[in-house]
């Protein structure tokens, strides 16, 4: 509870801050890719379709601080490909966190007990695991059977060690509610993870499998069927009410996607983490340069079924931001 007070009232307060400044645009969260390298080859996975000499580089630390540091988010997730075969992540992690940055790191979990000596708990470090589904529908995602039982075994070891450990769940059309069901309620209450991410599945334009995304209206319609019955009050889910709404299609937001900018090795990322429109060297190049107001459902193509976090997380707070009771069912949850 005191971490996640400690981070409201951070970002809180970061937000305000950016209002008063009355900037158009901001970063909430980075995206930080500091290699698209990987030990899995999912073909939902649009990250790791790079020729070999690409999947071979590594961002320097230095590198990597001078993205966040240039752009000022509050809040460093650490993606890839896969982070813990990066060989310095741990010293990425270490200087961010002295600089008071919250840093998520998103795993697999097959390097984690392998990988956790090098890591020490810090109210300002998260480990985030992937889990798509219980065993079975884990192991045929990830397209490696044993993946979820050493995912498992992995963050029990995390917990007992002191680290603070999520989960993050992308779910797909070929996924029931009841295997959602099933899945947030082992994340809940067996394993009871500290903070549970979900979300539909992200339209990679590069994933070897486009088939099985989920489309808008099949999107409402699975979290309008999970969230039923009181169980979106139960489960710690690390979204704002409004986002979760935004989920069930009981309301619409505007995507907002350089508030979750991408770095990586290519530099950042025009205009999301999920679409490549090119890349230029400096956040605020990134932000004078895009013309943000033809990216979103509706406008772009592309954007058709996207209700991913790099759009519309960032949306969802600064709704939660401007509306009083809004701000309260956040504080409730």
């Amino acid at each position: 509870m005191a971490v996640q007070w400690r981070y409201q009232v951070r970002v809180g307060s970061y937000l305000v801050k950016q209002k008063l400044l009355r900037k158009k645009y901001f970063p909430l969260v980075l995206e930080l890719e500091p290699l698209f390298a990987c030990n899995l080859s999912c073909t939902g996975c649009g990250k790791i379709q790079h020729p070999a000499s690409v999947l071979k580089q590594r961002m320097s630390v230095e590198d990597a601080l001078a993205a966040v540091q240039e752009c000022g988010a509050p809040v460093v997730a650490i993606a890839g490909g896969e982070p813990l075969m990066h060989p310095q992540i741990h010293e990425i992690v270490n200087e961010l966190t002295k600089r008071k940055k919250f840093v998520i790191l998103c795993t697999n979990g097959l390097l984690l007990r392998k990988k956790l000596k090098n890591f020490k708990p810090n109210p300002y470090f998260t480990f985030v695991l992937h889990v798509d589904g219980l065993r079975e529908r884990h192991d045929a995602v990830v397209e490696k059977p044993g993946t979820f039982d050493e995912c498992v075994e992995a963050f029990k070891e995390a917990k007992a060690a002191g680290f603070r450990v999520g989960t993050n769940s992308t779910f797909f059309n070929n996924d029931s509610p009841q295997d959602v069901i099933d899945i947030l309620n082992f994340l809940n209450d067996d394993l009871q993870v500290d903070q549970i991410q979900l979300s539909p599945g992200y339209a990679y334009e590069k994933a070897p499998d486009q088939e099985h995304f989920l489309g808008v209206q099949e999107t409402r319609e699975m979290f309008s069927k999970v969230f039923a019955e009181g169980r979106r009050k139960k489960w710690r889910l690390n979204h704002s009410p409004v986002f979760l709404d935004f989920l069930e299609g009981k309301r619409e937001l505007a995507c907002t996607a350089w508030g979750i900018p991408s770095y990586s090795l290519f530099g950042w990322q025009k205009p999301c983490y999920l679409m490549s429109d090119g890349y230029v060297g400096s956040y605020k190049e990134l932000t004078e340069t895009t013309d943000w107001d033809k990216y979103g459902r509706g406008k772009d193509p592309r954007c058709a079924n996207c209700m991913a976090h790099c759009g519309y997380e960032t949306s969802a707070v600064l709704a939660t931001m401007g509306s009083l009771k809004e701000q309260i069912r956040a504080i409730r949850m």
